[in-house]
């Protein structure tokens, strides 16, 4: 089984850029999609982007389409989420799951312990 781990992060300004990794542990990181979801204060937990077991498909949420690119390294066992344009709604803790190739939470079984992403006005 994979656990997700993530690290990371960090604080930004309006429109800059990060590009937190998603590094797990485990023999079968190439079988499981990645995701990673995102949770602001006082609200709940929402899909961000995932992208599929090889790489070759991804899909994000509207919020952050042309905005965010999911990559992933299976020989490396991580992945990638870079975060251009940042905007100060974009500010949550972030979380890297690994799963199927969905956009629910429940299709993701593995999930780390989140990523603290700031973004100042």
């Amino acid at each position: 089984q994979v656990q997700s781990v993530e690290f990371g992060g960090g604080l930004v300004q309006a429109g800059g850029s990060l590009r937190p990794p998603c590094a797990a542990s485990g023999r079968l990181f190439s079988s499981y999609a990645l995701g990673w979801f995102r949770q602001a204060p006082g609200k709940e937990r929402e899909f961000v982007a995932c992208v599929s077991r090889t790489g070759g498909n991804t899909y994000y949420a509207d919020s952050v389409k042309g905005r965010f690119t999911a990559s992933r390294d299976n020989a490396k066992n991580t992945a990638h989420l870079q975060m251009d344009s940042l905007k100060p709604d974009d500010t949550a803790v972030y979380y890297c799951a690994a799963g199927n190739f969905r956009t629910n939470a429940e299709s993701f079984g593995s999930w780390g312990q989140g990523t603290q992403v700031t973004v100042s006005s």
